[in-house]
């Protein structure tokens, strides 16, 4: 009879195949928030249809009202008590920004060996292509051992988590029946160092906006208006800088509305986490912002935030312009913890700016759904399945940890559908997510894949027991 064994060393002599497929998905320029990008988000779709119908996990690209899912479902085993387990990833990524800043081309993937590791580049490298890759593989890997699924198997891949998953809800919704499950496995979250794996436990929500400001004129002469006329951008300015006070207190309007403290016992077992390891990797912290009164973990994984993503207006252009802007616009994020509601801040940020608004001026917003904080059982068997099997892969126990990441899935299932889930993945601080030069490393890749046919055994002998 086949074992686990068997299904490892197929990953071990397939690898190369296995990176290489991966590479081939990252070269491909999946971004969801630009329309420019659109095809190559079908194309993409359509990538991972044909990979998961390769490995008899018969799948459909699913229209929505934005970018398409991926659904693939494996034939139902009658006759036993086999339990029902669904895995999410995205293949969407976020947008390259200045192509200068990159040493690698972001959509040019080649593995390169450098510090001792087999790295390759490019934006989704990290987050979070080669985080589904490592299901799928290993899905591949267990049926091309044992001729079967090790359970009832729904894959979920989205193509709009980087731009807030605003078609999700409807297509949970609409698919509801399709996506019962025992457990959904998030496999999209940080491990807790190079060799030590984690468990995401907390999750905060998070509320996209997107604010433009207009004078009552439209671009002026600077000259002849600069010391009259209504500038935007100084308005929109004054406005973002004052949404924190000296303490980095947020300072809109009963933003803090049920939000309790961290409680005691939370910030005496994130302090003894801190000691082991830092959480910022190798960012700089010079001339940041953290809330009086907390460490920088406990204002990561347990305080709401707001943050500026983006602000433009006015000459953008290589030459002098003087002029004096007709508008300008701002896009913020907030993370949200336990107590906060998405419309709920969105409605008092917009009215905080509203009420600094310049008489003759207009204001206009964008921005729709969002999600809450969630927290997860840590008593679920299958979260101490994957637990075990990831100990097992890696040598060391898994770290049960927060972050202050949002996964707008996780509400969805955990609240809208009453599943269980359980956050796993393999990223590290060290790979520049959203920044120039993203990365991930073969190892972490081949392990990743091994790291689930661990938690598949853990699985199957649960439910043999």
């Amino acid at each position: 009879m086949p074992n686990r064994d068997d299904a490892l060393g197929d990953i071990d002599r397939n690898f190369d195949v296995t990176t290489s497929k991966l590479i081939e998905l990252i070269a491909i320029p999946s971004v969801s928030s630009e329309p420019s990008n659109e095809d190559d988000i079908a194309r993409a779709a359509d990538w991972l249809k044909s990979e998961l119908d390769a490995i008899g996990l018969p799948a459909r690209v699913v229209a929505t009202k934005g970018h398409p899912v991926v659904l693939a479902k494996s034939e139902a085993v009658t006759g036993g008590a086999r339990p029902k387990l669904l895995f999410y990833g995205h293949y969407d990524v976020q947008p390259v920004g200045d192509p200068e800043q990159w040493k690698h081309a972001p959509f040019e993937p080649r593995v390169i060996e450098e510090d001792g590791l087999h790295r390759f580049y490019g934006r989704g490298a990290s987050d979070s292509k080669s985080q589904l890759w490592t299901f799928v593989e290993a899905l591949r890997a267990w049926k091309e051992v044992h001729g079967e699924f090790p359970a009832d198997v729904i894959v979920l891949l989205e193509g709009e988590e980087e731009c807030g998953s605003p078609s999700l809800p409807e297509f949970i919704e609409r698919h509801r029946g399709e996506l019962e499950c025992d457990v959904a496995f998030i496999c999209d979250a940080e491990m807790w160092s190079p060799t030590q794996p984690a468990i995401t436990t907390q999750l905060k929500g998070l509320v996209h906006e997107r604010v433009t400001i207009s004078a009552p004129n439209p671009d002026l002469h600077s000259g002849h208006y600069g010391a009259v006329a209504a500038n935007p951008i100084r308005i929109l300015s004054a406005i973002l800088a004052g949404l924190h006070d000296e303490k980095g207190r947020v300072t809109i309007d009963d933003f803090y509305d049920g939000v309790d403290d961290i409680p005691e016992k939370i910030r005496e077992q994130w302090a003894e986490l801190a000691k082991e390891r830092s959480l910022i990797g190798d960012v700089d912290l010079t001339g940041g912002l953290t809330e009086e009164g907390y460490s920088s973990l406990e204002a990561m994984w347990g305080r709401p935030t707001v943050d500026i993503n983006g602000v433009t207006g006015g000459n953008q252009g290589p030459g002098e312009r003087s002029v004096l802007p007709g508008s300008a616009t701002s896009r913020l994020s907030f993370r949200l913890v336990a107590g906060q509601e998405p419309e709920t801040i969105r409605e008092r940020f917009r009215a905080h700016v509203a009420a600094r608004l310049p008489e003759g001026c207009k204001v206009e917003f964008e921005g729709v759904g969002g999600s809450s904080a969630v927290m997860l059982s840590q008593d679920s068997r299958f979260l101490k399945a994957a637990s075990r099997g990831l100990e097992e892969e890696w040598g060391t126990p898994a770290v049960l940890r927060g972050t202050g990441g949002a996964i707008p899935l996780v509400e969805q299932f955990s609240r809208g559908l009453g599943a269980e889930c359980v956050v796993i993945g393999f990223i590290l601080p060290g790979d520049a997510i959203h920044a120039p030069d993203e990365r991930y490393d073969t190892e972490r890749l081949r392990k990743g894949v091994r790291s689930w046919v661990r938690i598949f055994e853990e699985i199957q002998s649960d439910t043999e027991a």
